[in-house]
């Protein structure tokens, strides 16, 4: 249970990063760690990080610091990661099949139901098992299938149609690869991952250097 529901979304952002770190430590049997230590590791300040950790609970003892697999765990909850959820993908094509080939969602509650695509050519092919079927069935498997999240990787030109039919099945979580922002109720819950975004970041911040050093 969070100390304050209006917890800043910077905040939230950081955790999963102290998950993966703190999931590194367990397998290198690591047991407790300090916030100084932690900060060594994860690049951000001590008095960041106990700060972040604050706005959940009381998690660290003074002269003792983080217990690691327990700090571990209730960060996996705060993350939902206890839980489980039913995950379709909308397009199959390159990122679609990247996402939907990489394994690790499952360990992390994500289980991979259904892809659709509208692509002749990738109907009836299997991607772990999963066979592709035409996007004219999504409605019909949303009507008869619990879906917790569904992963737009449509072309951009056709991911608001997409999405629309995901809200009117009534599915609250979506996660949107297309190039674009998606028009959604305020019930909906959308995670935007704009590729062309963090690349032009990544032009800005070696441009920025460049400056410095020039």
């Amino acid at each position: 249970m969070s100390k304050d529901t209006r917890i800043s979304m910077a905040v939230v952002r950081r955790l999963p990063k102290y998950h993966r770190y703190l999931g590194e430590l367990l397998r290198n049997d690591i047991d407790r760690i300090s916030s100084k230590e932690l900060s060594d590791r994860i690049g951000f300040t001590a008095s960041q990080i106990r700060q972040d950790l604050n706005c959940f609970g009381d998690f660290g003892q003074q002269g003792y610091g983080y217990n690691v697999k327990e700090l571990h765990n209730e960060i996996s909850k705060i993350l939902g990661l206890d839980k489980q959820y039913n995950t379709i993908i909308i397009g199959a094509g390159n990122i679609g099949q990247a996402v939907a080939n990489y394994s690790s969602f499952e360990k992390y509650g994500f289980h991979l139901k259904a892809i659709f695509d509208k692509n002749p050519k990738l109907v009836g092919i299997k991607i772990r098992d999963i066979e592709i079927q035409d996007v004219d069935e999504l409605s019909s498997y949303l009507d008869n299938n619990k879906v917790d999240i569904a992963i737009i990787c449509v072309p951009r030109l056709h991911a608001q149609s997409v999405a629309d039919i995901l809200v009117s099945k009534g599915i609250k979580g979506i996660w949107n690869f297309a190039p674009t922002d998606l028009q959604v109720p305020d019930d909906v819950i959308i995670e935007n991952v704009h590729l062309s975004e963090s690349l032009m970041t990544l032009s800005y911040r070696l441009n920025e250097r460049n400056l410095f050093e020039d």
